[in-house]
């Protein structure tokens, strides 16, 4: 289970283990978009999420810190989903995906911006104090990235070109 909490020890990388993290799912999720498309990275997203969970439920059971800074594969998750625009947009403009780096770009930084600084839902989802709350803090604030790469997007190609 430590070795999936940790995302395969990424986790125990300093300085910044979340970061860390957020940056070894980015090959991973280029390597499932490459092999199977948006479909892909949704059900490896799902997967991980309820493995994440038990993982993260078993390694702080009975701990102090419901959180430990080298769990990392909540970052992962919510890292994906930060990615999903890119995916579904690659594969619904025919383009490879590497065309879009943009929005892998947006979705990293905002998706650090908002798992570091926990705005509204985020802080919210982080204050629960248990595995959940671990996992969905990162999954909102993935979500909120989604947004904004989305936003961006739109901007760029509907009022800059």
């Amino acid at each position: 289970m430590k070795a999936i909490a940790s995302f395969f020890y990424v986790g125990f990388l300093k300085p910044a283990p979340g970061t860390w993290g957020s940056l070894a799912a980015l090959p991973v999720a280029y390597a499932l978009l490459l092999a199977g498309g948006f479909w892909l990275l949704l059900i490896a997203t799902l997967l991980a999420f309820v493995l994440g969970l038990l993982a993260t439920k078993a390694v702080t059971e009975g701990a102090d810190d419901h959180d430990p800074s080298w769990i990392v594969i909540d970052e992962v998750v919510g890292q994906w989903i930060a990615l999903f625009p890119v995916g579904y947009g690659a594969a619904m403009m025919g383009v490879e995906i590497w065309r879009l780096y943009p929005g892998w770009i947006t979705g990293f930084l905002f998706f650090r911006l908002f798992d570091i600084w926990k705005p509204w839902l985020v802080g919210r989802a982080d204050r629960r104090g248990d595995a959940l709350g671990v996992m969905l803090d990162d999954v909102i604030a993935g979500v909120f990235s989604a947004i904004v790469s989305i936003a961006l997007a739109a901007l760029a190609h509907g009022v800059l070109m």
